[in-house]
């Protein structure tokens, strides 16, 4: 049996419920407004820990019900890139979200740009 953390189960899984970044996500916003079109381009989103960058990229894919990934660009490598993107392929519109984006290495960086640039993944940075 696992237990969920108290954090992630009042995690809010919709725009409405969300507290907070009504500049993103208040009504008439850009990125609601991208997300209610299904338009949703690659995005960094940036800010101290604690501000709801997770709990955004979290609404978005409810949202548009698409396939979550999501890695950290600390404790992920080439290999499990390649492995979302393959997996992506399959999955129309999915998105994947990657904590610590700017400690990718090239390496990492190049296993990406190419599945960004094609449109198999959406890409959320952190």
């Amino acid at each position: 049996m696992s237990i969920v953390p108290l954090a992630e189960r009042m995690r809010p899984i919709t725009l409405d419920e969300l507290v907070g970044q009504q500049h993103l996500t208040g009504k008439g916003s850009i990125l609601r407004t991208a997300i209610e079109q299904g338009k949703l381009p690659s995005m960094i989103l940036w800010g101290p820990p604690g501000v709801g960058k997770t709990t955004i990229a979290n609404i978005i894919a409810h949202t548009l019900k698409v396939k979550f990934y999501t890695l950290s660009a600390i404790s992920s490598g080439v290999k499990e890139v390649r492995e979302v993107i393959e997996d992506a392929k399959t999955k129309p519109g999915a998105i994947l979200f990657i904590d610590e984006i700017h400690r990718f290495n090239k390496g990492q960086q190049d296993a990406l740009l190419g599945a960004v640039e094609k449109g198999i993944i959406r890409l959320i940075g952190a």
